[in-house]
């Protein structure tokens, strides 16, 4: 089974995942010994999002991000965790982050947390979040990275067919750059790193920002 497929029907893995980052004392817990990671700094991500910024949040899991927000469009392949995140918005979508259903410059933002590490060609995928930011817009995420303490574990998920080749802080860059995102900032803490990085804005500033309605995008 390719990794794609695992991640996408695998359900008790999916679910017992989805548990633990719910719960906030086993998210922490496992974050500090798994990856030697403060997951303060993931929550404090997602209180910084704009509210009224239409975004999309791909892989969306089980709705960690998610609010009762209809300018928050949760994404994810799995059916698993849409269902899950149904309980937290009506506002879902499976959808492939390498072919994303959206026209070219959609979203104000983009988020992706926890996900790049898991798949086969995060590159690809953050070159495709970067084609659906409007001029202007942010893109904003976490991700596991190898060169830390934790290289180990993460060759032991990569054998279990868990995680893709993942990479290090300088690949994280590099997929940033290449996809012509600019303004990056990266901030790692343990074996995960943090990153936010914009898509250039139009000659003409006063045209971002402009409200649209939210695709249609809800699982039935």
């Amino acid at each position: 089974m390719s990794l794609r497929e695992r991640w996408k029907t695998e359900r008790l893995q999916a679910s017992a995942y989805d548990y633990a980052v719910q719960n906030r004392y086993l998210s922490r817990l496992g974050a500090r010994v798994l990856w030697n990671y403060d997951i303060t700094h993931l929550r404090q991500n997602i209180a910084a999002q704009d509210p009224s910024a239409l975004t999309l949040d791909i892989p969306c899991g089980g709705g960690l991000a998610v609010g009762d927000n209809p300018r928050h469009i949760a994404a994810d392949l799995s059916w698993t965790m849409l269902t899950r995140a149904r309980r937290k918005t009506a506002t879902l979508l499976q959808a492939d982050i390498y072919a994303l259903p959206f026209p070219t410059a959609t979203f104000d933002a983009c988020v992706t947390y926890n996900g790049l590490h898991c798949l086969p060609d995060p590159a690809a995928a953050v070159a495709e979040l970067a084609r659906v930011l409007r001029p202007g817009g942010t893109l904003r995420g976490t991700t596991i990275v190898r060169g830390t303490s934790r290289d180990p574990l993460i060759r032991l998920m990569q054998r279990k067919g868990l995680f893709g080749p993942s990479g290090t802080i300088t690949d994280v860059r590099t997929w940033l750059t290449a996809a012509g995102l600019t303004n990056i900032i990266l901030t790692p803490s343990g074996a995960i790193t943090g990153f936010t990085a914009q898509r250039p804005p139009d000659p003409a500033p006063g045209k971002i920002g402009t409200h649209h309605p939210p695709p249609s995008a809800k699982v039935d």
